[in-house]
């Protein structure tokens, strides 16, 4: 996650990850991508049911009346997070599918709280009742994020569901009256680029915290939408409206969390502009950038599906490193037999061996190759270019006068 709010508007300061030494069991929600030991945040898509269809849904969800027997049990569940908690995950994200359709849903969010974990919830936001937002407010959430891909008319099409807007909507203010924090989840793509400036008018009019632009990652149903992704000069000028937006929004006093997702380009493209703009700003945001250390995928995010397989992350459901019920998620995860989790840990030779832009590029330290799962579906090799890269010749291979200001 790349904090535009945080970088551009300078909410964040990197004397701020500093003061809990980085430790990713101390730094608040909001820092957590700048510790230093990088335990993984894991990913549970706890069940691949779904009453929606989106057409970009990377877990494929299917109709919610098709139970998978194949799902873990509460119990499982629980013996997850137990050993989560034990290995020093931070958070625990309940993803799907959609998790409302979980009976459980509620309870294990509880037992990850009362283990030390926070607890967040990845949702379409069209189940959560009065009753399910009292009950998800006694758990002490540390967030609920709603998935929203542009107004009324938009968003419906691209979850095939007529009213899920409203539907969403109603949920979102059901977490807030309870005071539960809440904020959105956008997918950028062609058919709804145009939505952004109305996002970020519906964000300040009601209020909502935080929002977060995910890039387009070409898996699961998304795979099918490579034709759907933005060019990179359209990538750009995306990345510069919303640095736009926050700032403007951040000037009337409304000062929400934006963040984009899915693409580290991001980062470097921000300490780019602030080098023209404030570079005393972009000195700290360098900073900052060489402690976020670009794309965790293996190492500070990692995924659990529904029947109990670890993957690299939740876009790479096609390659298992083990399952949970066979082998705990730590050994799982700390076993660099596997050469795929060798090399995500350690992948810098790869990519100057495999791929050339990231072999010239002087950013590969703060964006350590971004996403190798957009390389593979389009290169067919993981240590590949990702074709999502925006940058220039110039800009990946002319260093700056300094980082820091004479």
């Amino acid at each position: 996650m790349i904090g535009i709010s945080k970088l551009y508007c300078g909410t964040v300061e990197p004397s701020d990850a500093l003061r809990y030494n980085r430790d990713s069991k101390k730094l608040p929600s909001h820092l957590l991508q700048f510790s230093k030991d990088k335990k993984p945040v894991v990913v549970w898509n706890m069940t691949k049911r779904c009453n929606l269809g989106c057409v970009h849904c990377y877990a494929q969800a299917v109709n919610p009346e098709e139970v998978d027997k194949t799902e873990l049990t509460t119990e499982e569940g629980k013996a997850l997070i137990d050993d989560l908690a034990e290995f020093g995950s931070p958070v625990m994200l309940f993803s799907g599918g959609e998790p409302l359709l979980r009976e459980d849903l509620v309870e294990l969010a509880q037992y990850a709280k009362d283990k030390g974990m926070r607890a967040v919830i990845s949702t379409n936001g069209t189940l959560i009742t009065k009753e399910k937002a009292r009950q998800l407010k006694d758990v002490g959430l540390s967030y609920v994020g709603i998935s929203l891909d542009g107004m009324p008319d938009v968003n419906d099409r691209f979850r095939c569901h007529d009213g899920a807007f409203n539907e969403a909507i109603r949920g979102l203010k059901n977490c807030q009256e309870e005071g539960i924090k809440v904020g959105l989840r956008f997918t950028i793509n062609k058919h709804n680029v145009r939505e952004i400036p109305a996002i970020f008018e519906f964000l300040e009019r009601e209020k909502i915290p935080r929002i977060c632009f995910y890039h387009l990652v070409y898996a699961g149903r998304g795979s099918k939408m490579v034709e759907e992704d933005l060019t990179h000069e359209e990538t750009r000028k995306v990345v510069d409206l919303i640095m736009d937006k926050t700032a403007e929004m951040h000037a009337r006093g409304f000062k929400a969390e934006v963040l984009t997702v899915d693409n580290h380009c991001d980062a470097p493209y921000i300490y780019m502009r602030l080098l023209k703009e404030n570079p005393e700003r972009a000195a700290d945001v360098y900073e900052l950038l060489e402690m976020n250390q670009g794309n965790s995928t293996g190492i500070g995010i990692g995924c659990v599906s529904w029947n109990g397989d670890v993957h690299p992350d939740q876009f790479w459901r096609h390659y298992t490193f083990g399952n949970v019920r066979e082998r705990k998620f730590s050994e799982i995860w700390t076993d660099t037999s596997d050469p795929l989790m060798a090399g995500l840990k350690d992948r810098k030779d790869l990519l100057r061996a495999n791929a050339p832009k990231c072999a010239r590029c002087r950013w590969l330290d703060v964006c350590n190759g971004n996403f190798r799962v957009r390389a593979e579906a389009v290169t067919g090799n993981v240590w590949g270019d990702d074709p999502a890269c925006y940058f220039t010749e110039e800009e990946i291979t002319q260093k700056p006068e300094t980082k820091k200001p004479e």
